[in-house]
């Protein structure tokens, strides 16, 4: 046993013409790694190198921050092998090997993890490499790599060696870095490494294995830095992945007129457009392009005249290397089967490639790209369906600008990223977090952003930057957030401290109001008119697909007209609840509610209900009208009566001012009324049973607006909430049945309808063949259910919920993601019970799970018929039912 654990694999090497991996190893390698291997296998230039595995990484943190014991000399053997085919030796002043050092987890988590380009370069190296090559060159790579080094390893403020380089360019005169000479990097570098011993009081490490172990160490260590951790949390990437380091031979595109480096897509990841997009550099380095440091150039001459960019194209510049490009880029869509993100360095002519990944995309490219790859016969219409991450559909459901409406265009960019925000400028991270908690739509505004900022992009409705271009940080984030940005904006100027930028010879204060347009790249001045999206095209053809495989029906959350129209208008086939509750607290009802509520016995409570009665049956009128013979599910009066009154003195007194209620009345029944836990209080059903008059003139309503609506097939259910005993589902039943049946003789009409309950108590769940008896179907209310299962309240769990979870007691947030394990034991055994006492029992959820991907793909494998959600979240749940349906969900 001993022998077998000295022999763990920890590297795994790639490039050379060959690879030890493929592209299914990604769980080991990360995707980074297992492409590099993909790529090696299919004869593409690739730069020798090789992959330190993901289970060195979980070894890392399990052990204290200490490698596995074997490892230094696997990495050592495979240093050996890289030297082998690149004829460089590592460390060798005469002629070095220099690497990059790169995370690489096995979800793509653009610019979240740590990256060290140029390591092993010295004092002595760099003048070996200045003899090989260019002196130029050589010293402009090592003053990158100082800078690089001490900001991710050593821990020193970037900011501080842009700020020594600034001060040289401004004493220079010199407005780009490619103007400075070898001699004046010379003097960079010396203020550099000045700089590293003034700031750590020791000089900068010449040692090459100093420097790559340095840099192994602050890649692992990256996995679990803050910005890394939020992106895990936004994107449901569990922490016990980690992440894999590939250590590959670096190829520099920075030699020169003939080197370049870029970033291409094999789509339009903005619109799915099926043609190469991207940008390159010539005399750069990968982060000049991903940083925004440098404004970059179109690939393609077509895309450089549409932009009405007057530098050359990479398809000009490199005519012989694109035609290769294009051929190898061309040959990895087709090997992958779907749109690529790659990267590229072209080294004094001759091209390689870095990196290839499934490219992040907007809904809409998403949508357009897994359908055009169906219809071109690349994959299925199930792989369709399959490809489409369904919360993503959000970015589509929202308002972009009205055509029609007045655009005071301030700035303009690039349209990195598509839609349409308004919101108050910011120009920190951390400022639009905070206002973004507070409810305040915001528009981050930056020169540049960094993986740093991540948390204040998500807060932001949108993003504007004055430099970087389409591929740069901010493009690729906002787009994999759905957040508009606009990137590029060259012409504005941002003061930071003065807290506002200029463009155009106006001026714009942080908390005014603007307006970007991220489909076409502009800023506008104030807020501007919006439009509701049309969910045609290839929406409409996806989701089409989708609900042809998909089993779980979708209904919505809906009690107002707006709220039905606008789930049908998002293909609801019903309403699985109707808050009754939601339709008492307008102008008069609210009135007659608390009326109904301080009367003294049942007949001054008939009397106020008499007033309620025309207004509930005008709102089922309304509802059974635009559903036209779906179902509706109608839950009676649920919350405690408390809840329909004013709480403070102060709102007491101006109640009974403006209702002419008695003010000392309306006191004493409110503190009468007041409950110290009301969650398990006097409300759902118990107010039914307590006062029946109040459940009898809803269902009155309920199907007095049935029959006045009889054509348009009106399909009741009735739902009676928080019932916990077969005897209570027994006396509602009854009262139910009673007035369904007088109202039918009054009007001589037939309204077919069902009766059931919502489970949301554990004992109902534990009980459910008893329920079963008299009801006719279950609506699992997993909101309050989680409630009373875990014992916490959805309101104040706040306090503490984020605790839990970044401890890691809790995965997730169960009111967002159902507890499968707790609640859906609770779940599962309802629906058994109950199927065993009224076979075939029709059954569904809907609390805020039912929106859920997760949860849905639970409600498929326990059989549930349908779930319900908000209006707006029917087109992911249809989606999410259809990927249950195919037991599939999106991969990484």
């Amino acid at each position: 046993m001993a022998d077998a654990l000295t022999k763990t694999r920890w590297v795994y090497g790639f490039g050379g013409g060959g690879a030890d991996g493929d592209a299914s190893m990604k769980t080991l390698l990360g995707g980074k790694g297992a492409n590099l291997a993909e790529m090696s296998a299919l004869g593409l230039p690739v730069p020798p190198g090789f992959t330190i595995t993901t289970e060195a990484c979980n070894h890392y943190y399990a052990n204290g921050s200490q490698y596995p014991a074997e490892l230094k000399a696997q990495v050592a053997e495979g240093l050996a092998k890289v030297e082998k085919v690149t004829g460089k030796s590592f460390g060798d002043a005469g002629n070095p090997l220099l690497v990059s050092v790169r995370s690489g987890a096995r979800a793509s988590m653009p610019g979240m993890m740590d990256t060290v380009l140029n390591l092993g370069l010295n004092d002595e190296t760099v003048a070996g490499l200045a003899k090989l090559s260019d002196e130029r060159f050589a010293f402009d790579s090592y003053r990158r790599f100082i800078q690089m080094y001490s900001n991710v390893v050593l821990g020193l403020d970037h900011h501080s060696f842009e700020e020594i380089l600034d001060d040289h360019k401004d004493r220079l005169g010199a407005s780009v870095d490619t103007a400075l000479t070898a001699e004046d990097w010379r003097a960079v570098v010396a203020d550099y490494k000045a700089a590293v011993q003034d700031e750590l009081g020791r000089p900068f490490p010449q040692d090459p294995q100093e420097q790559l172990w340095g840099a192994v160490g602050a890649v692992f260590a990256s996995w679990m830095n803050e910005r890394a951790k939020f992106y895990r949390r936004m994107h449901d990437i569990p922490e016990s992945w980690g992440t894999a380091v590939n250590i590959q031979s670096m190829v520099f595109g920075n030699m020169g007129d003939s080197s370049a480096t870029g970033v291409a897509f094999t789509r339009n990841p903005s619109t799915g457009e099926s043609r190469l997009y991207g940008e390159f550099l010539i005399n750069a380095q990968g982060e000049d392009v991903v940083a925004g440091i440098r404004t970059p150039q179109s690939l393609t001459k077509a895309a450089r005249e549409e932009m009405g960019d007057r530098n050359i194209s990479m398809e000009e510049a490199m005519p012989q290397v694109f035609a290769q490009f294009k051929d190898v880029v061309g040959t990895l869509e087709r090997h992958y089967r779907d749109m690529q993100d790659i990267e590229f360095t072209v080294e004094q002519g001759r091209l390689y490639m870095l990196q290839t990944r499934n490219g992040k995309r907007t809904a809409k490219a998403a949508l357009k790209i897994a359908v055009d790859l169906a219809a071109e016969g690349v994959i299925t219409r199930e792989e369709a369906i399959v490809r489409i991450e369904p919360a993503s559909l959000d970015q589509l459901l929202h308002p972009t600008i009205d055509p029609s409406a007045t655009r005071d265009v301030v700035a303009a960019g690039l349209p990195a990223s598509p839609g349409a925000a308004t919101g108050k400028i910011v120009f920190d991270a951390d400022e639009a977090e905070r206002l973004g908690q507070a409810g305040e739509a915001v528009i981050l505004v930056r020169d540049e952003t960094s993986p740093e900022d991540i948390h204040g992009m998500h807060a932001a409705r949108g993003i504007i930057t004055a430099r970087g271009g389409m591929t740069s940080h901010a493009a690729v984030v906002a787009r994999g957030m759905g957040r508009p940005c606009v990137s590029g904006a060259g012409e504005i100027g941002i003061y930071p401290r003065e807290q506002l930028f200029r463009a155009r010879g106006r001026e714009f204060r942080a908390g005014e109001v603007i307006t970007i347009d991220g489909s076409k790249g502009e800023i506008l001045s104030g807020s501007v008119k919006m439009v509701e999206p049309e969910l045609t095209g290839d929406f409409a053809t996806l989701m089409g697909w989708a609900d042809a495989v998909r089993r779980l029906k979708v209904r919505a959350n809906a009690e107002t007209p707006l709220d039905a129209r606008t789930a049908r208008q998002f293909g609801a086939e019903g309403i699985g609840l109707c808050r009754t509750e939601h339709m008492f607290f307008d102008g008069d009802r609210i009135a007659a509610v608390r009326e109904m509520i301080l009367a003294d016995d049942e007949a001054g409570r008939r009397t106020a209900l008499a007033k309620i009665l025309p207004m509930q049956r005008a709102d089922f009128v309304e509802l059974f009208s635009i559903m036209e013979g779906l179902p509706v599910t109608i839950r009676l009066l649920d919350p405690p009566l408390h809840e329909f009154l004013p709480h403070s003195e102060e709102d007491l007194e101006a109640v009974a001012k403006a209702t002419g209620l008695d003010a000392t009345k309306l006191m004493r029944r409110a503190k009468e009324l007041h409950e110290t836990n009301p969650m398990l209080g006097h409300r759902g059903c118990r107010l039914g049973v307590s006062y029946p008059e109040i459940y009898e003139m809803q269902v009155r309503a309920i199907f007095e607006a049935a029959c006045d609506v009889v054509g348009k097939a009106p399909t009741p259910e009735i739902m009676h909430p928080l019932v916990a005993k077969g005897e209570e589902m027994a006396y509602l039943r009854a009262l139910t049945d009673k007035v369904a049946k007088a109202v039918m003789e009054e009007r001589g009409v037939t309204v077919d309808y069902t009766v059931g309950t919502m489970i949301e108590l554990p004992r109902a769940a534990l009980r459910a063949g008893d329920l079963a008896e008299t009801a006719e179907f279950f609506s699992f209310g997993t909101n309050d259910l989680t409630q009373t299962t875990f014992g916490i309240s959805r309101d104040d769990s706040g306090r503490f919920l984020n605790a839990y979870i970044a401890k890691g007691i809790f995965d997730k947030d169960p009111f967002v993601t159902l507890d499968q394990e707790g609640v859906g034991d609770l779940v599962r055994i309802a629906a058994e019970r109950g199927r065993a006492q009224r076979p075939g029992m029709k059954m569904g959820i809907c609390g805020e799970h039912g929106g859920d991907p997760a949860s849905i793909a639970f409600c498929e494998e326990v059989g549930l018929d349908y779930v319900s959600c908000s209006p707006f979240r029917v087109p992911i749940a249809r989606l999410a039912a259809a990927q249950a349906a195919l037991g599939s969900k999106p991969s990484d």
